[in-house]
């Protein structure tokens, strides 16, 4: 669970500089589910049922992706 709460922290933080490999982790650890590709993005469904298009901009995740998915935290 130490993990969970530093990548979370981390997020929080820096959502610009958050890699895309940590914040995919970080959709896994908070129970999203990958659904489907389509080009370059990359689509996630919480458990909640909302839905989340993500990025990779050169290894990088987008800010704004990671700071609609930190919204999603507040409310569920």
């Amino acid at each position: 669970m130490a993990k969970q709460v530093k990548l979370v922290k981390k997020a929080i933080n820096n959502p610009n500089d958050l890699a895309f490999a940590d914040f995919e982790t970080l959709l896994k650890q908070q129970g999203w589910v990958f659904k489907r590709q389509t080009g370059s993005h990359t689509i996630w469904h919480s458990p909640k049922g909302h839905r989340l298009v993500i990025q990779n901009k050169n290894g990088k995740a987008k800010g704004y992706q990671v700071k609609q998915f930190l919204a999603q935290l507040d409310v569920e």
